[in-house]
């Protein structure tokens, strides 16, 4: 990635600088899976457990966030834990991003704050869960995640499995289309939905390798083509929910938010809480799992990428 001027607001940890300066392989990581995610203390081992992964398999991790207004690009064992601790930490997408470093706030990073950001510092590869989409009824309520269009202007490969299954997935695909954002099925031809290995929409494209995900980038890339991609990753079998039972957990946290009147950011915390209570917990272990499996793939396109 191209060398970038540090802003004065950004503070990258001294070893994620170090691997950048040296062309090495680094992977930015999201934070409202801590803030808003999971509950404490399992968001704070998860998010270290994440970091360990990706270091054993040749990487740097870059969790990033705002913490007092700096934009960071890299956690301490300290901020980290400070941060999965914080009451109030507000969730930062594009439109607030800026807002919470200027008004000197602290908040988790979604997937379009994180691209921004991974961007800004020179990261081209970013693992996280799922992405955020196009929510279902969005023909009424226009709830469509600024996810879509980020993937669409931001050059970096989001490794996720797919779209949150909470989601409208076709609709999700179908606006990934029109943005022309390539979307890869990492040795899958369905869709994968999140805690569900399978969907029952199509992989638009199918690549089996990291070092073929990470050659389609370097040729995009090579001919100007802006914005980022998408790789759809499926969750481990023996850690996936059924499609079947997640659908049935799906609708009636749909139809608990819709009596709450819940709406706009609350929304996704919302329903993934609600799943939680639903699953007796099956959600949260199998969310833990997919994005393990993502940042193991992760580290390997990075690496691809570096070498």
């Amino acid at each position: 990635m191209a060398k970038h001027p540090v802003p004065d607001f950004l503070d990258i940890h001294p070893a994620v600088a170090a691997a950048l300066s040296r062309g090495g392989a680094v992977v930015a990581l999201e934070s409202t899976i801590i803030t808003h995610g999971m509950p404490y203390p399992e968001n704070s081992s998860m998010a270290a457990r994440v970091e360990t992964i990706i270091a054993t398999d040749g990487a740097m991790p870059a969790t990033i966030a705002v913490i007092a207004g700096r934009l960071k690009i890299g956690l301490s064992d300290g901020e980290r834990e400070k941060l999965a601790t914080t009451p109030g930490a507000m969730k930062l997408s594009r439109a607030d991003l800026a807002y919470a470093i200027s008004e000197g706030r602290t908040g988790g990073t979604t997937v379009a704050a994180t691209m921004i950001a991974a961007h800004l510092a020179g990261i081209g590869v970013f693992a996280t869960g799922g992405i955020g989409g196009v929510h279902k009824g969005a023909e009424t309520s226009l709830d469509i995640s600024a996810d879509l269009d980020e993937l669409a202007r931001t050059p970096v490969i989001v490794v996720s499995a797919g779209a949150k299954a909470i989601l409208d997935i076709p609709k999700t695909l179908e606006v990934l289309e029109t943005r022309g954002v390539p979307v890869v099925g990492y040795g899958a031809d369905v869709m994968p939905a999140f805690w569900s290995r399978h969907s029952s929409f199509p992989a638009p494209l199918r690549l089996d390798s990291p070092e073929a995900i990470a050659r389609f980038q370097r040729t995009r890339l090579a001919r100007g083509v802006g914005g980022g991609m998408l790789v759809a990753n499926p969750v481990p079998l023996d850690d996936e929910i059924p499609a079947a039972d997640m659908q049935r957990h799906i609708d009636a946290a749909q139809e608990a938010a819709r009596e709450n009147g819940v709406s706009g950011k609350a929304v996704t915390p919302f329903l993934l809480a609600k799943i939680l209570e639903l699953t007796e917990g099956a959600s949260l272990k199998t969310n833990i799992a997919l994005v393990e499996n993502n940042a193991r793939l992760a580290a390997r396109i990075a690496l691809a990428l570096a070498g």
